[in-house]
């Protein structure tokens, strides 16, 4: 086997670190980043990799023989998307299989882009989602009707708000003021009996499901800190959501749900 120098294993050492902060970025549990690290180390023939993870960064070393080579890099958390994680792993599956270097690891990096449903048709589904909650809880036919336009729109103004690049905060306040005020909007036309059931119908399109079961699998799984910033990054979210409604209410004057 060809002797790795140390100029080769810093490149083979960019190249992981590019693959972990893509997949730590996107949404993936933080020991399914680890393996996928260590995979791709010895596949790329490193003898062993170390890794430390926090919610805002990585740090990750190589060991090759008596040398060693560490970098960090910085994480920014962008929207969840399984897709990348996916093309991430079978990118590393072709590496164990065909005995690819590290530049081949770097031009299937460039080349992974985020897959997106049609926007249209995530409108429609989470629409149609947050209208069946409302009959799953006793709500008529109108509250299902109302809820889905409701939630339809909501959803939309968040896709326009991620699009512009709004801070996710921003963005989960924003949507569940607006959403909340269609809501209370369309009560006046008094057409539903359960008008509780649609405001909180139309804002489960924020619930931020996904980082809080990171978290909870995180923590247990012994990664602290990347638990307790998961948590923390899924509670903000979740206040944010919380006051963009209580605001809409205090300037609707809306009782309670």
């Amino acid at each position: 086997m060809t002797e790795i120098n140390y100029e080769e294993q810093t490149k083979i050492t960019r190249a992981i670190i590019k693959s972990a902060v893509l997949m730590l970025e996107f949404g993936a549990e933080s020991i399914l980043v680890e393996q996928t690290a260590e995979r791709l180390g010895k596949a790329l023939g490193m003898g062993s990799i170390q890794m430390s993870l926090i919610p805002s960064a990585i740090v990750l070393t190589t060991l090759y023989n008596n040398q060693s080579v560490t970098t960090t890099r910085r994480v920014h958390h962008k929207p969840i998307n399984m897709s990348i994680v996916c093309d991430v792993q079978k990118m590393v599956i072709q590496v164990e299989k065909n005995k690819y270097d590290a530049p081949f690891v770097n031009a299937t990096l460039k080349d992974i882009q985020p897959s997106h449903y049609n926007r249209w048709l995530v409108v429609f589904m989470v629409g149609l989602a947050c209208a069946s909650f409302a009959i799953l809880q006793n709500g008529d036919l109108y509250a299902f009707i109302i809820t889905f336009f409701v939630a339809s729109i909501a959803m939309f103004i968040r896709q326009e708000l991620n699009r512009k690049r709004f801070v996710m905060i921003i963005t989960f306040g924003v949507t569940a003021f607006l959403a909340t005020i269609i809501a209370s909007l369309a009560m006046l036309l008094k057409t539903t009996t359960t008008p509780n059931i649609v405001y909180a119908s139309s804002v489960l399109l924020l619930v931020p499901g996904v980082p809080f079961v990171n978290s909870f699998l995180d923590a247990f799984k012994g990664y602290l800190s990347m638990g307790w910033g998961r948590w923390l990054q899924a509670s903000l979210l979740t206040i944010a959501s919380s006051m963009g409604i209580v605001l809409a209410m205090s300037i609707m004057n809306i009782k309670g749900w």
